[in-house]
Order: structure tokens, then C-alpha cells, then sequence
């Protein structure tokens, strides 16, 4: 099924519009978010998988630690590259929860599946020194490696500069700036909750979530 893909600035907008508009919380998106991005990592994990989630102090970072706690509670080995201090009302919450799930603290040695929740679609290059030791350390191991939303050091024009995604689960809708990653990387759209009348509202078509919460687009 053909969605507009939207560029960064519209999906802002219809992201506002959801919260703004249908009371459709900030904390609520983000437990859809990592339900989901915990569903698509699960499907490349086994019993026995390292798991390691990177994660920042904003909103994808929640996302990242919901995922976290979900994957713990299956029993999965998860680790957190906390790249700076959670101190955000929302991720640190989350941060929370997912050690007391059972979400370890630190990078391990040897790292099965890297997932990047580091930072969102508001994220703005240049990255940090931190963010980009702990880019280098996931494109150098032989982790498959996921992204939240849209990897962490995207340029505008798709280009890759920062984290190496062999998978990229976006949310709502498949976004312009994803369009031109290498077509080896498989790209996923997650349900994040938003009414098909905020769809409607900015004459877009709305996934067949109602079918599949989780979508292959590439």
C-alpha cells in the first residue's frame, strides 16, 4: 500500500496535532513506540542474544528504554549505553522501570543486536563527542545493528554519516529522509496510536495498521 512519505517538519506537525488535539500523550506514543521496536528486535534475537539499546535523554530514548524493559520481562539480555544523564521527567521514568525489569547498565564486550534510540527526529549535526564513541562502537562491532525512528547522525539528504542501521523501524509514517538509504536497509513502520482523523486532517493515507501494527516499506 502506497503512504506519503512526510518530510521531518510535517510529521512534527501531525505529531503535535495528536497530542495537542486528541490528548494522545507524549508517555502513551512512546510505550506504543517500544512495544514495537521490542517486537522487531525480538524477531533477530535469540535465547542467548547480547542485547545493548542506546539511548538519550529525549523522547526517543524513552522509546528505547520502553523497549528495554519490555525485552527484559521475555527474558532477553538487555543493556543500556546511557550516552548522558537521563535526568528528563519521561526517559527517566522509563530508565527506571527497565532496571528494575532487569536492564543492565553498560556495553558488554560482545554485542549481538545494537539498537539505536539515541536521539530522534529533532536530533541536529554536528553529533557530540559522546554520541559519536558510541556510533563508532556499534559500526565497528559485528552487531546487527536497528534504529528508532531514523538513525542517529542521518544527514538531510539520507546520507549515513552516523549510525550504520541494517534496520530502521519508523513510526506513523515512512518519512522523505529514510527514502534514500542504501536499499539494503530494511525499513519498518510502526503503529504509534495516532486516529486515522489526524491522517485526514493532513490528506494523508493512513497505514493498514488495523491489519499490522508493523509494516516492511523497504
Amino acid at each position: 500500500m502506497q503512504v506519503t512519505s512526510l518530510s521531518l517538519e510535517a510529521f512534527k506537525e501531525m505529531d503535535y496535532w495528536a497530542v495537542e488535539k486528541y490528548n494522545l500523550s507524549i508517555e502513551l506514543m512512546m510505550e506504543n513506540a517500544g512495544l514495537q521496536l521490542a517486537r522487531l528486535i525480538a524477531k533477530k534475537a535469540t535465547e542467548t542474544s547480547v542485547i545493548t539499546i542506546g539511548v538519550g535523554n529525549g523522547n526517543n530514548g524513552g522509546g528505547g528504554l520502553v523497549a528495554a524493559r519490555r525485552l527484559a520481562a521475555w527474558g532477553f539480555n538487555v543493556n543500556l549505553d546511557l550516552v548522558v544523564p537521563i535526568t528528563k521527567d519521561l526517559p527517566k521514568a522509563q530508565l527506571e522501570r527497565a532496571l528494575l525489569f532487569g536492564a543492565k547498565e553498560g556495553i558488554l564486550e560482545t554485542t549481538d543486536i545494537w539498537v539505536d534510540a539515541y536521539l530522534g527526529f529533532s536530533q541536529r549535526l554536528p553529533l557530540s563527542e559522546a554520541f559519536v564513541k558510541s556510533i563508532a562502537l556499534a559500526n565497528a562491532s559485528s552487531a546487527y545493528r536497528i534504529s528508532l525512528d531514523i538513525p542517529v547522525g542521518i544527514s538531510t539528504d539520507g546520507e549515513l554519516l552516523g549510525f550504520k542501521a541494517n534496520q530502521v523501524m519508523t513510526l506513523a509514517a515512512p518519512k522523505i529522509i529514510l527514502e534514500k538509504l542504501p536499499s539494503e536497509v530494511g525499513v519498518f513502520m510502526a503503529d504509534l496510536g495516532i486516529p486515522k482523523s489526524v491522517y485526514e486532517h493532513f490528506n494523508i493515507k493512513m497505514p493498514n495498521f488495523k491489519e499490522h501494527q508493523l509494516i516492511k516499506i523497504k
